[in-house]
């Protein structure tokens, strides 16, 4: 799972989130991490996504934890999933490759004609890093 401040960066540059079945999140009012909780995952047994004209709601169906009934999509913070990041640079996602050297992970990416690459320790953030860098440039 990627980092909290990695997220909320995507988040701020305008990465758009859909919940879908699987979906990993945390409270954005809440420091999740130190009360013991990873994250929410949306499941249809559980959390559901519903979508309304004023917007979409996150339900908490028969959860007890934390006592919640819902939470409006805009309460919560979205953790994509490494598929989710590779889906979000589309055709400009050229490679994932092991860095030896560096000891992590490097994503390539060619965004409007140039090469760009990505390094971290877990593959997850190489590819929040990618997405992050074309979702701020293309503002």
């Amino acid at each position: 799972m990627i980092s909290r401040p990695l997220a909320l960066r995507l988040r701020e540059a305008g990465l758009q989130w859909r919940p879908a079945s699987g979906d990993r999140f945390q409270l954005i009012g809440q420091d999740m991490e130190s009360t013991g909780t990873e994250a929410f995952t949306v499941s249809d047994m559980t959390i559901e996504a519903h979508a309304f004209p004023s917007g979409t709601v996150l339900g908490f169906n028969g959860t007890t934890e934390w006592a919640l009934d819902s939470v409006a999509i805009e309460d919560a913070l979205w953790f994509p999933r490494e598929d989710q990041l590779r889906v979000a640079l589309k055709d400009t996602f050229r490679s994932l490759e092991r860095d030896e050297s560096a000891g992590g992970w490097r994503v390539v990416c060619v965004f409007r004609g140039e090469r760009r690459v990505h390094l971290a320790d877990e593959v997850e953030d190489a590819y929040a890093m990618a997405v992050l860098a074309e979702v701020e440039a293309a503002v």
